[in-house]
């Protein structure tokens, strides 16, 4: 059994607060170092677990970067190579010589377990770095000139990094990035819906994108009325209930109710006039039971929480990410954010898009941020149709986004043909503008203002644009069991878990059909 060394006492120990030695073995530290020259590809299997920081001693440090170099070149590592190499680097006297190298082999007999004692190695560091945390968080809270949102925003991202395991990663050696690649590839062969990514629900849309990616910034804007709260709740749904995908939306416009409402609008196709009014018959009822009954289970999440700074919103992002495993997040709409220390507007939009991209790739999930655009859009002439110098605010956005998409719809400028005659009625082109990891093109959707829905473009959906309800869909359930209430899971500003929409006392005192 591997002994502590800070019970051997020895001479030259760096003393951490308070007097106290800081957790680590130098036995397992050796015996770690040791495996590692004894089998060429034994790095590779520890390699997520150790980084140079990971040793505590100083010396074992500088053997670990010199082992980690010979694997990126794809060298045997051995006493003979991890020796020349350190010889290379002018490192081989400072750590003892050849004949301290030596020694860690004859330490241990083969590679077994190196696993397993690399995590316990990686144990130790994450008791130290929450040590150093932990200290940095104290001095922060006694300094009075550090806003308390401050505070909380760095003492839970610290921890955040070091529960991760994300805290100063080492570059990799490209073999083993190439691995991660060819499994990912793999992954999205064997994948049923054939996208890397989440996907949007949108046929032609996803055939682009190959779905949302993770770690992706993705920009939708339009001008007031192009429908951009209705397209992502559309999104919303179809990757919630038809994927099954968890996902949260943070509201800064509308409140959660009312994002239920068109929810339930979208999803039981009944008229948002009607549901205002109650004016429902039995059928109505009936239909808006069973089609609405899949929303209330899907894994949803919403925050209505106004004026929300930058701060707070990675800190709900993270939570969620962790409680209830997020994979997508929606923000509507980026403009309306706040931080704590804004300069001029500009340069306020720029710090809230770079943080919005940095909290995609700490959790390696897409966020859909809406953004307005400028009025440049109307006082053009033509077509009116919008471009990338048109974000509002902040040249930033553009830069720090993956993808920048635009909605425009001719038929709300009076357009109601194209060039080639065709009818504009119900038409929704989503310009893409930017994408970094495919082509830019548009896709044409179908705009649904009574349902304040987006569709795939196909014939099957004029009957909404007509007025008239459809028969009941294929996926609908009949009502087998009497009538029910349904709940959507949403969060309120303190994050908790609630039944949120209007029409909740309408339903549960409703008469039994």
């Amino acid at each position: 059994m591997a002994r502590e060394y800070n019970k051997r006492t020895p001479q030259k120990l760096e003393i951490d607060y308070a007097g106290k030695i800081p957790p680590f073995s130098e036995d397992l530290e050796e015996t770690v170092l040791g495996q590692l020259m004894l089998e060429d590809d034994a790095i590779l299997q520890v390699i997520e677990d150790l980084k140079p920081e990971t040793f505590y001693n100083k010396k074992h440090q500088t053997i670990f970067e010199a082992i980690h170099k010979i694997s990126a070149n794809q060298d045997p590592v051995n006493i003979q190579t991890v020796v020349e190499q350190l010889r290379r680097d002018e490192n081989l006297d400072s750590v003892g010589g050849a004949y301290f190298v030596a020694q860690l082999t004859q330490k241990v007999s083969s590679a077994a377990h190196i696993g397993h004692h690399a995590k316990l190695l990686a144990q130790k560091f994450i008791q130290r770095e929450l040590i150093r945390v932990s200290a940095q968080i104290q001095e922060k809270a006694f300094d009075p000139a550090v806003e308390v949102d401050e505070l909380v925003d760095f003492s839970e991202t610290e921890i955040f990094k070091v529960s991760e395991g994300n805290i100063k990663k080492a570059a990799l050696p490209i073999n083993l990035v190439m691995e991660q690649v060819f499994e990912n590839i793999k992954k999205a062969q064997e994948n049923k819906n054939k996208y890397s990514g989440q996907p949007s629900g949108f046929t032609d849309l996803d055939a682009i994108t190959s779905g949302w990616q993770a770690g992706s910034m993705v920009v939708i804007a339009a001008r007031p009325a192009m429908g951009k709260t209705a397209f992502v709740l559309s999104m919303l749904r179809n990757m919630a209930i038809d994927f099954q995908v968890p996902v949260a939306m943070f509201s800064l416009e509308m409140s959660n109710a009312q994002l239920v409402n068109r929810l339930v609008v979208g999803e039981s196709e009944i008229p948002h006039d009607k549901l205002k009014t109650g004016d429902l018959t039995a059928d109505d009822w009936s239909t808006l039971y069973s089609r609405t009954k899949s929303l209330g289970s899907a894994p949803i999440f919403l925050d209505d929480t106004p004026a929300l700074s930058i701060m707070e919103f990675r800190a709900k992002c993270r939570r969620l990410y962790e409680k209830e495993k997020i994979q997508c997040v929606f923000l509507d709409y980026l403009q309306l954010m706040t931080t704590n220390n804004p300069a001029n507007r500009q340069e306020e939009v720029s710090m809230i898009s770079r943080q919005i991209k940095a909290v995609a790739m700490e959790l390696n999930i897409p966020i859909i941020a809406l953004s307005q655009l400028s009025r440049a859009v109307e006082t053009r002439g033509g077509n009116k149709r919008p471009q990338l110098s048109d974000l509002r605010e902040s040249g930033a956005i553009e830069q720090d986004a993956d993808m920048v998409l635009f909605i425009h719809r001719p038929e709300y400028y009076g357009q109601t043909e194209d060039e080639e005659g065709n009818s504009t009625e119900g038409l929704a082109e989503i310009i893409i503008a930017k994408n970094r990891h495919g082509s830019v093109d548009d896709v044409n959707l179908t705009f649904i203002p009574k349902l304040t829905k987006f569709t795939d473009r196909n014939p099957a959906n004029t009957f909404a644009l007509n007025g008239a309800l459809p028969p009941v869909s294929n996926f609908d359930t009949a009502l087998s069991s009497g009538m029910g209430t349904f709940e959507t899971q949403t969060y309120s500003s303190k994050m908790n878990q609630t039944a949120t929409s209007e029409f909740d006392t309408t339903i549960e005192t409703a008469p039994p059909f």
